[in-house]
């Protein structure tokens, strides 16, 4: 069997059947690509044939794109001279494509060429969009649920296969901006008004309607704007007055957004400008030249690895304990209907769980059902959930104060005040209903879980399972293995976080676990500058300027400075004379007693307006802690944010508490953002490489301190040369 087939029909027309074998989804390879043109060449060289239609095996998809696994491994595959390799390796794809494009007519007169239609049954994504518009016509068929469109920026990359010239130069850069700079995806009815498919028919006279077309097509009908005399770019080219605003516009906007740490979107943008100057061939030069260019540079193949190739086993089970049969929940309770529980309640009954959500009172627990309806009902008016759908999720709720309607759960979430008495409390009443053979799963963003399960009877049925807020929106969920949770509890926690659609990592108990561990540091530390003087926007723009979608002070905000509040007493209480933050403690809790709580009470260390929305830096804060007249450059305040997380991430695995590199990795982005571009604080370690940042280490402890003390293992990696991704390549019990 092989990826792509073809069959030459009496009509006239050869059908390009594209069915990657094994894969639920078209995927190209690299070795496909002959394959592909072979079969091109061969329809185009028949005098019997008088056109090609393209689609696909797999029912209501045509391509899912370039194997992502593929990509990554491109610039290690391309030889001794991986530029030069890689260029080459583009520009025979725009060969093949530019073939197709062609479809054998005569240069000078436009004239003797075969129409070539692409049939697209559902979802066509990056390459599998590239092939159809190097097509004369696209039809699509009329599926709603097909997605349709370029969302290689999403990965670090961008349209390198013709996508960027095809589309900027058909619907000009204003109109390509939305599909190539933010990755926009479409149902068929919407890339047709986008311009991106030509025809959108009922599936089941797609191929119908693709050879009728493709038989009847005239020789102006298949040659590209971009080959016909006079052609202009829509809405202006760079040097027109219209185009020129249009591109300073774009630039300003990429800026804006990437704060010039994501290479691709300024590579696409180069692209696209550059392109629009020049006649098209010597535009997808241009193109591969860019994307040659980004492929170079570690983000893209640290940015794919991590979002999606590492995510996407992780989502599979990649850590799911071996030997355990399948543990799908059922049936959920969920102690406690405040703003965490219900959020559970919700994505749980969304996957088609049925829930049981209880609290202390009735008017608590209907408020936490309420929470699902206000959900459903915004997505209502978004026109993206029905009224179906909303009654269906609701009934799938009982909101109630009796724990007797916990009987038959096979899983239980506590999700109550973060109060270990409390917690103990509700555990007991929960296990005096439910079945034997149920999970216990607490829901703790601090809370040792061992600690937690002598509450228990079950401690080995006992696990953590930390969600981040708000639920209903957040990817990651983190669960935690106390000292005696078994198999079983770990393969239910993985298997319930897969069916509610999260991405799940799995670590071993310890005060704040992994993901607070290292973003308590970061805020920590932005704090900490602004009690030495260093000015707080200098602090919240330098971290966004390293990628940071938030800065830490901006990030306590939206968490509450109470919270801060409690989780430093209740660290300090633990910790005894070895903690280190009394210096943070100083505006923080000086904050929670001006009553200043953040974004909640609208006023903390930004100022927000009655309708909660953000504004300025509070200026009472410089009043308070008065900038010092000598600033730091912003290198070093990146080096102190960002060292701050990644020696927790780098200590996190020397003790064991972090037992794969893939989820230390996935868990930061996911969990509190850490620079995407950078595939995460270990992928960003490789990428500066173990010696640079011994280097930075070193001298940030001599500077401010042993909160920056280089770990052990760092050291031992630096003086081996060794990379986190060379020597943690598979998942490890823990760093030796």
């Amino acid at each position: 069997m092989t990826d792509f087939t073809m069959e030459k029909g009496a009509d006239g027309v050869a059908v390009i059947t594209w069915d990657t074998v094994g894969k639920s989804m078209n995927v190209m390879s690299m070795e496909a690509w002959p394959l592909l043109d072979s079969l091109i060449d061969d329809a185009l060289a028949d005098d019997a044939v008088k056109g090609i239609v393209i689609t696909s095996g797999k029912e209501g998809s045509f391509a899912g794109g370039m194997d992502l696994n593929v990509i990554a491994k491109m610039k290690e595959s391309a030889g001794a001279n991986p530029a030069k390799g890689l260029f080459d390796g583009l520009m025979g794809m725009h060969a093949i494509l530019r073939k197709i494009e062609r479809a054998g007519m005569d240069p000078k007169t436009n004239k003797g060429g075969k129409p070539i239609a692409a049939a697209l049954p559902g979802t066509a994504l990056g390459i599998g969009l590239e092939i159809p518009l190097a097509c004369h016509r696209i039809f699509a068929a009329d599926n709603p649920k097909a997605k349709i469109g370029l969302p290689e920026i999403m990965v670090g990359i961008f349209p390198g296969a013709g996508g960027t010239t095809r589309v900027s130069r058909k619907l000009g850069a204003m109109q390509a901006a939305p599909i190539l700079l933010e990755g926009k995806l479409s149902e068929p009815k919407k890339a047709k008004m986008a311009g991106i498919v030509d025809e959108v028919v009922p599936a089941d006279e797609l191929m119908s309607a693709a050879k009728e077309w493709v038989l009847n097509a005239t020789d102006a009908d298949i040659v590209k704007p971009w080959d016909q005399k006079g052609y202009k770019f829509p809405g202006g080219a760079p040097y027109h007055p219209a185009g020129f605003m249009t591109f300073v516009g774009a630039s300003a906007m990429i800026n804006g957004k990437t704060k010039g740490v994501y290479p691709a979107a300024k590579a696409l943008l180069s692209a696209v400008y550059e392109g629009a100057l020049v006649p098209f061939d010597t535009a997808l030069k241009i193109e591969a030249r860019w994307f040659t260019n980004v492929l170079m540079n570690p983000s893209s193949s640290a940015m794919i690895r991590s979002l999606f190739i590492n995510k996407e086993a992780l989502e599979k089970g990649a850590v799911r304990p071996a030997g355990v049969e399948d543990q799908k929940v059922k049936k959920v309770g969920i102690l406690g209907a405040g703003m965490m529980g219900a959020g559970i309640a919700y994505v749980s009954a969304n996957a088609g769980i049925e829930v049981v959500l209880i609290d202390a009172s009735q008017e608590s627990a209907d408020r936490g059902k309420a929470y699902s309806k206000g959900i459903l009902d915004k997505g209502i008016s978004r026109k993206k959930v029905t009224p179906e759908k909303k009654e269906q999720v609701l009934a799938r709720i009982t909101a109630t104060t009796d724990y007797a309607a916990l009987e038959g759960c096979d899983l239980v979430v506590e999700a109550v005040f973060e109060d270990p008495g409390v917690k103990a409390e509700v555990t007991a009443k929960a296990e005096a209903m439910i079945p034997s053979d149920a999970i216990f799963a607490t829901n703790t963003s601090t809370l040792p879980i061992s600690g937690l399960a002598k509450g228990s009877s079950r401690p080995e049925q006992f696990i953590g399972i930390h969600f981040f807020s708000p639920v209903d929106k957040m990817l990651l969920v983190e669960i935690i293995k106390g000292k005696e949770t078994g198999d079983r509890a770990v393969a239910k926690a993985l298997d319930y976080v897969r069916q509610i659609r999260k991405t799940p990592i799995v670590v071993n108990d310890a005060r704040f676990f992994y993901a607070n561990r290292c973003i308590i540091p970061y805020i920590n530390e932005g704090i900490r500058m602004v009690a030495e003087g260093v000015a707080p926007a200098l602090v919240e723009n330098a971290a966004k300027l390293v990628g940071m979608p938030l800065g830490p002070l901006q990030l306590v905000d939206e968490t509450s400075i109470d919270l801060g509040v409690k989780i430093a007493k209740a660290t300090k209480a633990a910790m005894g004379d070895a903690y280190p933050d009394g210096a943070v403690d100083e505006v923080l809790f000086w904050m929670a007693d001006e009553g200043r709580l953040g974004r909640k009470s609208n006023s903390g260390f930004y100022g927000y307006d009655d309708k909660g929305k953000r504004g300025l830096l509070w200026e009472g804060l410089g009043d308070k802690f008065p900038a010092a007249e000598d600033q730091p450059d912003v290198t070093a305040v990146q080096h102190r944010l960002l060292m701050a997380q990644v020696l927790e991430a780098v200590r996190a695995l020397e003790e064991g508490v972090l037992m794969d590199i893939r989820e230390g990795d996935v868990g930061a982005i996911l969990g509190w953002g850490f620079a995407p571009w950078s595939g995460g604080p270990l992928s960003w370690l490789d990428m500066i490489g173990a010696a640079k940042a011994v280097e930075i280490c070193d001298a940030l402890t001599e500077t401010h301190g042993a909160r920056f003390t280089t770990p052990a293992l760092l050291r031992e990696m630096a003086e081996k040369g060794e990379t986190f991704y060379g020597r943690f390549s598979t998942p490890q019990k823990a760093a030796a």
